[in-house]
């Protein structure tokens, strides 16, 4: 992390996190939803372009896999608004919302790796805060979803 690269990625991670949580809790569709939302997604590509320059492990591991599974959680969320796909709505909701709900899961992942020493102690800690932060997001997503449905 601290390198040029390290502090870039933590720049694109800082304003996706908070772009992606202001995305997450404030009306749709409005001029500032598609605002911020295409902040979110331009800084989560930059992220994930960056991620394939840091070198954990002695090159490709875990950390470059989940962010090329991010990067397809962003197209296939964006996809469904630019081309209008049927049901392009919930679509885009829920691969956007599990985007945001990724990012956050891939942050307790960094932070395991910057304060947790013992690898043993690290794997749990990292599965317990993503298992939490996914539990918590799926409930989020599920909730703002029923609210999108009655619409």
């Amino acid at each position: 992390m601290f390198s040029t690269i390290g502090y870039i990625h933590l720049f694109f991670a800082i304003v996706s996190m908070t772009t992606g949580l202001i995305v997450v809790f404030n009306t749709k569709g409005t001029s500032f939803h598609k605002s911020v939302g295409y902040t979110y997604v331009v800084n989560m590509l930059l992220l994930n372009i960056s991620s394939f320059f840091i070198t954990n492990f002695n090159g490709f591991s875990i950390f470059h896999f989940f962010a090329i599974v991010s990067l397809v959680t962003i197209l296939a969320g964006m996809y469904p608004v630019l081309k209008k796909t049927k049901n392009w709505l919930h679509k885009h909701y829920y691969f956007m919302a599990w985007s945001v709900v990724g990012l956050y899961c891939a942050f307790w992942s960094e932070v395991g790796t910057r304060f947790v020493k013992n690898m043993q102690d690290f794997w749990w800690a990292v599965a317990i805060a993503t298992f939490l932060t996914a539990f918590i997001g799926a409930r989020i997503i599920n909730k703002n979803a029923k609210r999108l449905i009655s619409k």
